[in-house]
């Protein structure tokens, strides 16, 4: 017999999730194994498993699942793969990542954050996982290339994509979201043989930028 959070896991899974065409079953299993409420703040553990953002201070969020559940789908995380996470948050994707088996090196540029995730990681045993403080759009990380790159906040324009676009493995996955409120696109980039590019849009959506971002020029008339 479920639980009461154990049945709200599944209702999250069969009625967010996979309704936005989340269908791989590894995706499905993890999102659907995870206890979500392990990482959500206090004050809002009543939204854990809720088709919703969860505020995080700051004006940064906790994505919704069906967004996380797309993401991981796009991603296509392999066993070994080596993941780099741009915003850890409360640490549930990067646990998500690892789920699927990634080697993750997660950085979050706000050190409460950064230590919380730690924290809440740390106590789930959940393997190769590194958790940074710092900028994850500063410079290019030294222990690249990586297989993965999940991009957890917005940018409004692509110019930041091009460095992280080096630091991706041949085959390599890059999801990010692009563009300014109301509207943003949720892209997938993967690289190809000879340094090409695909580009897929994924879906539209809205969220909060990340911290430290590259702004757009704006013209003055």
């Amino acid at each position: 017999m479920q639980s009461p959070t154990e049945r709200m896991r599944f209702n999250m899974i069969e009625q967010q999730v996979r309704p936005w065409d989340v269908l791989d079953p590894r995706v499905l299993a993890v999102m659907g194994e995870l206890p979500r409420e392990s990482f959500v703040p206090d004050a809002y553990r009543g939204l854990a498993y809720a088709d919703t953002e969860i505020p995080l201070g700051d004006g940064s969020l906790m994505l919704a699942p069906k967004v996380v559940g797309r993401m991981l789908q796009a991603l296509s995380v392999q066993p070994g793969d080596k993941v780099l996470e741009i915003g850890t948050g409360t640490g549930y994707v990067t646990a998500c990542l690892a789920g699927l088996g990634g080697r993750v090196h997660s950085v979050e540029i706000d050190p409460e954050l950064a230590d919380a995730a730690r924290e809440r990681i740390a106590a789930l045993d959940l393997g190769q996982v590194e958790v940074e403080t710092g900028d994850g759009l500063a410079e290019p990380f030294s222990d690249g290339p990586f297989d993965v790159i999940a991009v957890t906040g917005s940018m409004p324009t692509a110019e930041p994509l091009a460095m992280l676009r080096q630091q991706l493995s041949e085959g390599g996955r890059l999801f990010a979201v692009v563009g300014e409120a109301p509207l943003m696109e949720a892209i997938l980039e993967t690289h190809l043989d000879a340094g090409d590019v695909r580009r897929e849009v994924l879906f539209e959506t809205s969220v909060p930028a990340l911290r430290n971002v590259p702004e757009p020029q704006r013209f003055a008339f």
